[in-house]
């Protein structure tokens, strides 16, 4: 049914997608099962919500963005591995960075990997934390995170993995409009401009939005900040 599903909507949205990749959607699909009776992974546990509002979700972005053959992609605030992985899946070329703040999550995700045969760095740290590190820091061609907090502070956490004339892409539901505007001083501040907001609708009628954020300067040094300063007073 998996299989169904997301080939169907690749196939409305002239995406194209392998056997072989439906075979690991349906794989990905059962680990998540198996995994989430011994931890908390997600909610959503049918093998139609799996496919909508997991898989097709993550990689509906594919619809507005396209990335290049070799690109550094890092999903931030992985949680079970989206966007991360089934945009991995769908794009095998790009190099694929999955960090979240929870170890446990990233045994998953390593098990994930090891079964869809498919390669990506995982790092255990908080978002604000990793993007203080050298190697992470301004070296990444794209961050995308999905649902992991509101827009000023979420532009905190990210942008400051982004390369000059990279994205920072947020996927997001319905309501958007208010948080973007909410950030906009904070896209400015840490070096970002905004791009493109994008909209569709997933099979379930359920209606999402993917904001762009172009990083056009380097991130000022005093950023991120740290602890709680980020969510209890946005920039």
């Amino acid at each position: 049914m998996i299989s169904e599903i997301v080939e169907g909507w690749c196939r409305d949205n002239d995406m194209s997608v392998s056997s072989d990749q439906l075979l690991q959607f349906e794989k990905y699909a059962s680990l998540l099962k198996e995994w989430n009776e011994k931890m908390n992974l997600t909610a959503i546990t049918d093998d139609e919500g799996i496919a909508v509002k997991h898989f097709i979700d993550s990689i509906s972005l594919l619809k507005f963005h396209s990335p290049k053959s070799g690109s550094r992609l890092i999903d931030i605030g992985t949680g079970a591995g989206f966007p991360g992985v089934p945009l991995k899946i769908m794009c095998p070329d790009i190099k694929l960075t999955l960090l979240d703040s929870l170890n446990k999550r990233l045994i998953f995700l390593d098990a994930v990997c090891k079964e869809l045969n498919i390669e990506a760095e995982l790092i255990h740290a908080r978002a604000e934390e990793g993007s203080r590190k050298n190697e992470l820091r301004e070296s990444f061609d794209i961050a995308v995170s999905r649902a992991v907090a509101n827009l000023p502070a979420l532009c905190e956490y990210c942008i400051p993995y982004v390369k000059k004339g990279g994205l920072f892409i947020s996927m997001k539901g319905p309501d958007a409009g208010t948080e973007l505007k909410q950030a906009e001083r904070a896209v400015a501040v840490l070096g970002g401009k905004v791009g493109a907001v994008d909209t569709l609708i997933l099979p379930d009628e359920s209606k999402r939005t993917i904001i762009s954020v172009l990083k056009v300067k380097q991130t000022p040094p005093a950023y991120p900040r740290r602890g709680q300063k980020i969510n209890k007073n946005p920039i």
